[in-house]
C-alpha cells in the first residue's frame, strides 16, 4: 500500500552522515512505490515555540512566521513521518526539536493528522548505544503521545566525520528499512 511518508532531518551539513542515511532510506521507500518528501529541518530558519497560544490566529499554523509554516502542508499531507537527524547532546538538534516543539500549533489549531507512524534513524559520534537512550526515550515519548506506531529504529554509533558511514553496515539497513514499509 503506497503511503506519503516525510522524512525530517536534522543536521546541518551538507552530504554528511544523516544526509546520507536519510538519502539510503528514502530510495528503498521509493523503489517500494511510496511517494516520499524530504524536508531539511537542519538548514531552515526555525525558532522555539514561544508558547503564545495564537497558532492559526493570523492564518497560518505559527503567529510568528518562520520555516515552520512552510512544513506544515507537508505534515499535513504525511500519513508516515521518519526522523533521520544526528545526535546532538544526546537528543535532536535544536532545528529539528522546533518542529516538534511547535506541533503544539496543529494541537492549538485541532488539525487532524494523517499521520500513524513513525521511524527513527539517528547517528552519533559515540561508540555506546547508551548515548543515544535521550534521543530514543524523547522519540517514544512523541509517538506514544501522537498515537503513532513505530515502524523501527536504527541507531547509528561511532560515525563523526563527513561520510563516516559509508565505510559502515548502516546505509544498506536504511534503503532495507526504506523498502520494507
Amino acid at each position: 500500500m503506497k503511503k506519503n511518508i516525510l522524512v525530517l532531518t536534522g543536521s546541518p551539513r551538507v552530504r554528511g552522515n544523516s544526509d546520507l542515511l536519510a538519502d539510503a532510506f528514502i530510495k528503498g521507500a521509493s523503489e517500494a512505490g511510496h511517494e516520499v518528501m524530504k524536508y531539511e529541518a537542519g538548514k531552515k530558519n526555525i525558532m522555539g515555540c514561544k508558547a503564545c497560544d495564537t497558532c492559526y490566529s493570523k492564518g497560518k499554523p505559527c503567529s510568528f512566521d518562520d520555516d515552520f509554516n512552510r512544513v506544515v502542508p507537508l505534515i499535513e499531507k504525511a500519513e508516515m513521518i521518519v526522523f533521520v537527524t544526528p545526535l546532538y547532546w544526546f537528543t535532536f538538534p535544536a532545528q529539528l526539536k522546533a518542529v516538534i516543539d511547535k506541533l503544539y500549533a496543529l494541537i492549538m489549531g485541532e488539525k487532524e493528522l494523517k499521520i500513524k507512524e513513525s521511524m527513527l534513524l539517528v547517528c552519533g559520534e559515540d561508540d555506546k548505544e547508551a548515548a543515544f537512550g535521550g534521543i530514543i526515550g524523547t522519540y517514544e515519548q512523541i509517538a506514544d503521545y501522537q498515537k503513532w506506531t513505530d515502524r523501527g529504529q536504527l541507531i547509528v554509533p561511532g560515525v563523526l566525520n563527513k561520510g563516516d558511514i559509508v565505510s559502515t553496515k548502516y546505509l544498506p539497513i536504511a534503503e532495507e528499512m526504506g523498502r520494507n514499509i
